[in-house]
């Protein structure tokens, strides 16, 4: 598949804090991501210089095919923030129609849809919005932008459970018509899991894993069981978590690749395997499971 964007060997630093350590990362056309990291693994530092609000120290990114910071942010681009800057006394339709003009693929009868589908009144003055509708007003940039490379950045925050759902179906309804290239950030790990089709999972300014969702939780499963058993079965493994309790314990598993044979054995001998949600698989290599030794 051909490549929307690439970021090669991405550091920044702050003061004595490293933000970012030699990032790579590649984004493919037309594809869901989600990057999932904590508070403080890089994730703004990284969106941010990918749109141009700050410069990396050191490395280069492409989108489709420009360098930025030689010759300004592509058109290709959308960025979505966390918190917007919008000027307070803008009507909603004026920030709209600002953004319009950034934006070569914007669609004005699908903007409109928008803010009925979310109750948004166009008349409106952001100062007057709420945390939830001001989310949405950049929500609607995003998608009426059509950007090839749409990056979100916590965009339900404030939204309740419906307004939520409203987005992510709007959402994967529009990319079924017009494929785009979308990344999310964002800490609402399992709502992701429903849409991404592929994971960056960050921390400490550097990228843990990147991975296919559906693998991903394919091979990540939690074991419980004789502890005696699960130190022998884990052997040779990737384990990325344990807990003990009396004579059993419970161990969780990164598996490379299990035969059927292996896992009859193993609930032969005691051992049940339940799958792990991706929420707890990123808490639990955010915790360094990715750099424990194996077995």
């Amino acid at each position: 598949m051909n490549r929307i964007f690439v970021c090669n060997n991405l550091s920044k630093k702050y003061g004595r804090s490293m933000a970012l350590r030699n990032v790579n990362m590649e984004l493919e056309e037309n594809v869901i991501y989600g990057l999932l990291g904590r508070n403080g693994a890089g994730k703004t530092t990284l969106l941010n210089i990918i749109s141009g609000s700050i410069f990396a120290d050191t490395g280069e990114i492409e989108v489709a095919g420009k360098l930025i910071g030689h010759g300004g942010i592509p058109r290709e681009l959308c960025y979505v923030r966390e918190k917007s800057y919008f000027y307070g006394n803008a009507r909603v339709v004026e920030i709209l129609e600002m953004a319009s003009a950034f934006h070569e693929n914007w669609d004005w009868d699908y903007a409109r849809e928008l803010m009925k589908t979310f109750h948004l009144d166009g008349n409106k003055k952001i100062k007057h919005l709420s945390r939830g509708m001001e989310s949405t007003v950049g929500n609607i940039i995003g998608l009426a932008s059509r950007a090839p490379l749409t990056i979100f950045d916590e965009p339900v925050l404030g939204l309740d459970v419906l307004m939520r759902e409203r987005f992510y179906q709007a959402l994967m309804n529009d990319y079924a018509l017009y494929p785009r290239t979308i990344l999310f950030s964002t800490h609402l790990i399992d709502e992701i899991a429903t849409v991404a089709e592929k994971v960056y999972i960050m921390e400490a300014g550097k990228i843990l894993l990147h991975e296919e969702v559906e693998n991903l939780q394919a091979r990540s499963h939690l074991l419980r069981g004789p502890s005696g058993y699960l130190d022998a079965f884990a052997q040779g493994k990737r384990v990325i978590y344990r807990e003990s309790y009396g004579s059993g314990g419970g161990i969780a598993v990164l598996f490379d690749t299990i035969t059927e044979q292996e896992k009859q054995e193993a609930v032969r001998s005691g051992i049940s395997f339940d799958e792990l949600s991706l929420q707890k698989l990123f808490a639990y290599l955010a915790e360094g499971g990715l750099d424990s030794d194996k077995g």
